[in-house]
Parts: structure tokens; C-alpha cells; sequence
């Protein structure tokens, strides 16, 4: 068995039994990713955050990361200080994904989030600034993208499944409480700093 887990300071915290699937899970909280060789499954909910869900099934590879680019002004430059972020995101968990034995030759991709729900940054819309990010770098990358649902204006949560690949969405358009909302500004002042409503939907 072979898992990893990063940026999380007590990593157990975020595991969990879930009775309706029947398996080991783990909480995927912003800037954070997670790599396994076994079953876990990889839990997430996002708002404007984006989650890039990546499988290598003729290893037996999968990994999960979620994360923000730390720029929502828009402009060029700030933009670009965001894409680095983004690439050392993505970079972290295609490099720990190779370290437990993937090959980044038979990595595939379904993304996930972007969603315009952050009150106050409609008009640059950094949901769609993270989803075009993205996509743009497994596009370079040659990753190709089997499945994705980004944009528009609700949250999802997410369930990654690494044995078979299948993921579910969740679409949520109803809050019950700011958690979502508090979680993802909390994240995006960190980077700025230091730099159920509907059923699930399958993405198989």
C-alpha cells in the first residue's frame, strides 16, 4: 500500500470510514493533494477552486490536488505570478504520482470546480481564471482531458474513486452554511500573504 498526503499538519485528521461507500476516504482541503496506489477514496468540495483528478490506470496510479491561483485582480502580471503557483500545484502531485510509479505517458485527467460563487470577485471571475489554467496546462502537458465540469455558479463536492477512476460530482446551488465560501478565503488570504441540492452526476 502506498499513499501520500501533503500539506496537511495532522493528515489523519482528514481520513475517515465512509459507510456509503464502504471504503477508507480522505478530505482534500485547498492546497493540498494526495496520491494512491489502493482504493481511497479522495473527497473534495470546491467552489472557485479548482481539483485536477489524475489516474494512471495501467499502474494503478491516481492522485488528487485542489487549489487557487492567488491572483483574482486580472491583470497581466499578477496573472502570471498566479500561473507559477498553479504549475507548482499541478507539478507536485504529477511528480509524487511518478514517484509511486505512474507514467506520465498513460496519465489522464478529468478536472473538476471554477465555479463563480465567491461573492465580491464576479467581475474577474477568478473561477474562470483557474479552469482556464487548468486546462491550458494539461493541454501543454499532453494530459489529456477525458472529463470535466467547470464554470458556472454552483459548488461541487467531488469523489474521486483511484481503482476505477470514476468520479462523482456532486452540484451544490444551496448553502447551508459559509463553510465553502470561509475555507476558500481564508486560502486565497494565505496565498496573497506568503504567495445538497441536486444528485450526484458520474464521470466515468
Amino acid at each position: 500500500m502506498a499513499e501520500t498526503y501533503q500539506d496537511g499538519e495532522a493528515h489523519t485528521a482528514n481520513m475517515y470510514y465512509d459507510p456509503r461507500f464502504v471504503r477508507q476516504a480522505v478530505k482534500i482541503l485547498p492546497g493540498e493533494y494526495f496520491s494512491t496506489s489502493n482504493d481511497t477514496l479522495m473527497v473534495t468540495v470546491l467552489g472557485s477552486c479548482v481539483s485536477a483528478c489524475l489516474m494512471d490506470l495501467h499502474n494503478g496510479i491516481a492522485g488528487m490536488n485542489h487549489f487557487l491561483l492567488p491572483s483574482d485582480k486580472g491583470s497581466e502580471g499578477e496573472f502570471s505570478a498566479g500561473s507559477r503557483y498553479g504549475v507548482y500545484a499541478m507539478e507536485l502531485l504529477i511528480n509524487q504520482m511518478m514517484k509511486q510509479g505512474a507514467d506520465k505517458r498513460h496519465l489522464q485527467a478529468k478536472v473538476f470546480g471554477g465555479g463563480n460563487v465567491v461573492a465580491g470577485i464576479s467581475v474577474t471571475n477568478v473561477g474562470k481564471m483557474n479552469s482556464e489554467f487548468v486546462t491550458g496546462f494539461l493541454r501543454r502537458e499532453n494530459i489529456p482531458i477525458v472529463a470535466s465540469d467547470l464554470l458556472d455558479n454552483y459548488a461541487r463536492k467531488i469523489y474521486f474513486f483511484p481503482d476505477s477512476g470514476q468520479v462523482l460530482v456532486k452540484r451544490i446551488r444551496k448553502f447551508n452554511n459559509s463553510t465553502i465560501m470561509d475555507r476558500e478565503s481564508a486560502y486565497r488570504i494565505k496565498l496573497k500573504q506568503g504567495t445538497d441540492h441536486t444528485d450526484f452526476e458520474a464521470f466515468d
